[in-house]
Parts: C-alpha cells; structure tokens; sequence
C-alpha cells in the first residue's frame, strides 16, 4: 500500500510540471499561417519518359505512372489517366504538399498512348501533366514478306505470330549462336513443332545459320508434310553424308508427284557458321549456301501441295519423314526466317548481310535495340540532343549518365562498331564505349585491360583524339586512333573493326590507325556494354561521362571492309 501511494505521488508531481510548462507558454505544436495561395501544383511525371517504348512479348503489358506532386498550401485532389479515361482518383495523403507516388496500369495494347497526371489544390488551382509512350510488339520485320521469325534467344517464339513451338521429348539450347545469346539444337526423340498449314502460299523462302553436327549422319532439318508415308505434299529440308561432307537435300512434293534438289555439300570440320536458304516456286527450287546458289529441282510449272499439312517440324523428320531415319539433327540452328515470296539472290545476300548486326539503336526517341529484344539501362539522366544525322533524334550524353545492356551476344573473334558523334569536351577524357571485364583488385578505379576493348577520347577544348584498346588474354593492344576538332562543331562519323591480327580505326570513312594483336580479342570475364562512359569498368584514368552526342549505333560480328564503312555513312 505505501508503495502504491508513492508512485501515485509521481504521476501526480509528472502532471502539474507538464501543465505548469503549458503555463509558462511552452507547446510542442504551434499553428503557423501557411500564407497565400501562391499558385497552381507542380506536376512530374517520372515514368515513363516521354516518347518511351515497351518492347515485351506478351500483347497485353503493364505501365508504371511514377509522379511528384507539389503545392505550397494544400493538395485537394490527384487524377491519373491513360489515353484520356481515369484510372485512379486520391483525395488522401500522408503531406498534403509533397505527393510521390506511382500507379501500376495493366491493359497496356499495341500502339500510341498517353499517361495523364491531373492535381488540384484547395484554391482549385489546378495543373495538368501529359507524356505521351508506345508499346510495339518486340520484334518489327526487318524485311518485306516476312512470314515467320524465330532467333531462339531462350525461347521458341515466333516474333511475327508471337506463337510459341511445341516441344517434343527433352530440349536444351546450343550454348552458342550466330547471332543473339542463343540457338536452337535437337536431341535424340526431341525437336520442335510449329503450327503450318500451308497460308505462306505457293512460293516460299526459308532461311537460316546453321552449324552441322556430323553425327547422326543423317537428319531431317526443317520438315512440313502430311503423314509418315508420302512425300506428295509439303517439303522436306535434311543432310546425309558423312564425318567430313554433309549433303543438304531438298524434297517438295506436287500433290501428284515429287521434285527433288541434290543440294550442296558442308564440310563439318571447318566448325563454323553456314548460311542456308531454299526458295520454291512453280519453276524451281534453289538451294544457297552462303549466298551461293548451288542446286536445284524442276518444278516445270507444278506447284507445292499443301493438302493435308498441318506442322512444321525443326530438328527432325518428326512424325512424317523418319522411315528414312532422318531424325533428330544435333546441329545448331540459328535466326530461322521464312518469306512468303522466292527471294533472288541479291535479296538473299542482303539478309546475310543484316544478319552481321548485332546491336542497332538509332536513338530516335528510346534506347531500343532494332537488332533483338536486348535490355538497354540508363545510368543517371542521359537525355536526346533534338537533332540527329539519321531519324529524328540523338543520343545527349550527360554527367555521371550513360547507357548499359548485356554483352551476351554480341563477343565474336572479329568485331566492328559505327556511329555518328558530334564531340564536346566538356570533360577532357570520356569513356565512349567499354566492354571490359571488372577490375576486382580496383574497385574504385578500373582498369583491367586484358580482355574486352575501350573506345575513348582524350584531348582538350579543341581537339579530341579517339584512341582504342584491346585486350588480347595476357597482353594489350593499342590502336593511338585520329583527331576531332571540337570546334568545328560537327557531325564525324566513328567505325574501328577487329580482326585477328589488328584493330583498325576509321573516321569519315577513312582509315586514320591501326594496332596490332599478339592474338585475337579475348572476352574473359566481360559481360556487359558500357555507351557514353567508362564507367563502370574503365575509371582508373577519368573515363567517365561523356556529354557528346551519339547517333545510329551498330555493332557488328565481322570486320568490315572501308566501302561497308563508307557505305553505313551513306544510308
């Protein structure tokens, strides 16, 4: 009982302090006057940027609307709207002057779309913020009639149809590619099929990267027919042979009749990439090898039947053409088109030709990648110049701000890269383009050279010299480059090429440096493309941001030759 009174008395002597601190004036909350409206709310909206472009391969994809709202007295009320109709109303915040927040839209379609964000203020002020963005399916064809597209980056989707292939047995991807980060192989009891029933018509072209694997010695490659015994209807692409020739061969059949193609050979020990493509029509078939036509069948006037069709097999006879035990093909198949005309040769060429792109962002307006589906990042706030050599806009490059995607398909033995730049030496040294491999033992100033290659300019106010390094395993390769002068203020255009033996170094077409190479360019450890900076992995001497303006940047896995450079500056 004592004890109790005694705490009693505490509380009680608590109480008549904290009241006489009242009296004494002392209050922890004070009303202040906020004063007079002094104007409407400040609306930005922070995703998406204006003119941004979803590439996803769903047709229906999501948008975050990121926006900051601020007012000097009082924030009423706050839209948010897509293409004009409301998708989300708030009348409730935690700091009725500060508003940060985002609103998730799910009924994203194909097409042109604006994101709207409405605010008013208690006064009825009232501000109003619209950016305007796009989705596109991911893939746009490249090429007129077009009719089927799979690169088999990871999947087995047609870009066109956005149809995904059904999958027999047990599949894995090559673990290497032409072009991209992957490719498609069979296996025993395994391969694709894929919804075709004859609509591409009556002429047709098929094309591909192919990489024979001599064992099995024989295997269907592409097949579409009716049943497992008769070749009267759809085609039959496949290769026989053995350990040093492998015979590519071609089937059609005419409804009452067949027509065969005794192809051309490849030799499976030279291991590298082949170009394939056949085209039908109702006078011929034509098999090419690397742009070369090297056979073909007399269709003498009758045409493809397609009658009973239903599937395409990729990577064995499949259900319709085993008897003859062409069955799965261990080979690797790369960046699969078909075309729903029989291209020429010159046309077929081109396609080889496109195919040497590795990495094509023109910088109108987005960061998209026009060669894949490859996911670009903005470091910081790189920004568009508002002019441009080709399209409608450029890169502006910005402090501590620049651009970086996955290098994963784009490391070949040989290797080329062109741009616009227009340069400004803001900063007298800047990193322009860097794949290079981290510098663990430095991590705040990188600078391992041994694998990779950095692009870069150093100078001052009036002059700029672009130099490049390649790193070779063990060794290093320099290549001193040519100048810029700044204060002409103009547009240069950029290539350097690596070769086995050397880098070249172009601008305007001309060529100004080599460097030799101790041995071919070795990409151990590197894993993603720096644009406009060093940074991350090139620091060590201030390569950083570099506020230049870049245009129509390509990369390329083979060198190109001075009138393929020159050529680039043309289109």
């Amino acid at each position: 009982m004592k004890n109790y009174k005694i705490k009693l008395l505490g509380v009680l002597s608590f109480l008549l302090a904290l009241a006489a601190c009242e009296v004494d004036g002392i209050d922890p909350i004070t009303e202040v006057d906020p004063g007079a409206d002094q104007g409407a709310p400040e609306v930005t909206i922070t995703s998406p940027a204006e003119g941004n472009t979803i590439k996803v391969l769903e047709e229906i994809s999501s948008v975050t609307i990121a926006f900051r709202v601020v007012d000097d007295i009082e924030i009423a009320s706050i839209e948010v709207m897509v293409d004009g109709s409301m998708i989300a109303e708030m009348s409730e915040f935690k700091d009725y002057r500060i508003v940060d927040d985002q609103v998730v839209f799910n009924n994203v379609t194909n097409g042109e779309h604006t994101a709207t964000v409405k605010a008013t203020d208690l006064e009825g002020n009232v501000t109003t913020q619209t950016v305007n963005f796009s989705k596109e399916p991911p893939y746009t064809p490249k090429f007129q009639n077009e009719y089927l597209y799979m690169p088999f980056d990871g999947d087995y989707v047609d870009l066109i149809t956005l149809k995904s292939a059904d999958v027999t047995g047990s599949l894995q991807f090559a673990g290497e590619s032409f072009l991209g980060s992957n490719s498609f192989t069979a296996a025993s009891d395994s391969y694709l099929t894929f919804p075709f029933d004859g609509t591409i018509g009556t002429e047709f072209t098929a094309s591909f990267w192919y990489n024979v694997n001599a064992d099995p010695n024989r295997a269907g490659i592409l097949v579409a027919g009716d049943d497992a015994d008769d070749r009267m209807q759809g085609f039959r692409l496949f290769r026989e042979g053995g350990p040093d020739a492998q015979t590519i061969k071609l089937n059609v059949g005419t409804g009452s009749g067949e027509v065969w193609n005794d192809g051309g050979v490849i030799d499976p020990t030279n291991d590298g990439w082949v170009h394939v493509a056949f085209t039908v029509n109702s006078e011929q078939t034509v098999i090419y090898l690397d742009g070369n036509p090297v056979n073909t069948g007399n269709m003498a006037g009758a045409s493809i039947d397609w009658s009973g069709v239903q599937e395409l097999t990729i990577g064995s006879g499949g259900e319709t053409f085993s008897y003859w035990d062409h069955l799965h093909d261990t080979s690797s198949l790369d960046e699969l088109r078909f075309f729903d005309i029989a291209l020429s040769q010159d046309e077929i060429q081109n396609l080889i030709n496109a195919s040497s792109e590795t990495l094509k962002i023109s910088f109108d307006g987005s960061y998209q990648d026009a060669s894949s589906n490859r996911e670009i990042t903005a470091v910081g706030n790189p920004g568009f110049a508002g002019e441009s050599v080709e399209g409608n806009n450029a890169y502006a490059g910005a402090a501590d701000s620049y651009l970086t995607m996955p290098s994963e398909g784009l490391m070949s033995p040989t290797f080329s890269a062109t741009f616009w730049y227009k340069a400004d030496a803001t900063a007298s040294r800047a990193g322009i383009l860097v794949i290079g491999p981290e510098d663990t033992a430095n991590p705040d100033a990188q600078n391992l050279r041994t694998s990779g290659f950095r692009l870069f300019r150093e100078g001052n106010e009036n002059e700029q010299t672009i130099k490049l390094n390649v790193g070779t395993g063990e060794a290093e390769s320099w290549n001193n480059g040519g100048t810029i002068d700044v204060t002409a203020g103009e547009w240069v255009h950029v290539a350097f090429t690596i070769s086995e033996t050397e880098s070249a170094l172009y601008l305007n077409g001309e060529l100004v440096n080599t460097g030799d190479l101790s041995n071919p360019i070795s990409w151990n450890g590197t894993d993603m493309v720096s644009v406009m900076s060093g940074a991350p992995r090139f620091t060590g001497w201030n390569h950083l941001a570099d506020t230049s303006f870049m245009d129509d940047l390509t990369f390329y896995n083979k060198v190109l030759t001075q009138e393929e450079i020159q050529a680039d500056m043309a289109l």
